[in-house]
């Protein structure tokens, strides 16, 4: 994209963003985390593998790496949306309730950052996971915004240019 909602040629053709992968330290605690706290879809792939989704067709691989997993570092955090803010300050209580239970850690506090309000917490595999309000179709609004200049996406204001404001 060219940032003004037009396709530019590129070198590789692809179709779309399928996946990423997420290391964990025990597969079986992890994918109970993930469908019993978190709600995602999980399909175990292999003894130290699985795939998880959740409302779409982009999924996670996740790979058992063992008690040596780094800590991921919070720009490289995993978002889950909700609808409203208060969903947002909602599960910010649920998440602080559940931190001893799921082993969840760092938890941040609730704020408007990037067109959106949200937290971010680490989970038992210290993957960063950020809990956000957004429209139902998640940040595609902010290519319809085309290229920033300025602080951009940064800007407290930038929230007013949601489609749902």
């Amino acid at each position: 994209m060219d940032g003004q909602g037009g396709q530019k040629e590129s070198v590789l053709k692809p179709r779309f963003i399928s996946h990423g992968t997420l290391g964990c330290k025990n597969m079986e605690a992890t994918r109970k985390f993930y469908e019993e706290f978190l709600g995602l879809e999980c399909v175990q792939t292999s003894p130290r593998s699985m795939m998880v989704r959740l409302g779409g067709n982009h999924i996670y691989a996740v790979v058992q790496v063992g008690e040596d997993k780094d800590k991921m570092p919070r720009h490289y955090h995993n978002g889950l949306d909700v609808t409203t803010d208060e969903e947002v300050d909602e599960a910010y209580q649920t998440v602080l309730a559940a931190q001893e239970e799921w082993g969840i850690h760092d938890v941040n506090r609730p704020a408007p950052i990037h067109g959106t309000y949200c937290f971010k917490f680490w989970d038992l595999d210290d993957n960063c996971w950020e809990i956000l309000s957004n429209p139902a179709n998640g940040y595609t609004w902010i290519f319809d915004q085309g290229d920033q200049e300025g602080r951009g996406h940064m800007d407290r204001k930038f929230r007013e240019n949601r489609p749902d404001r």
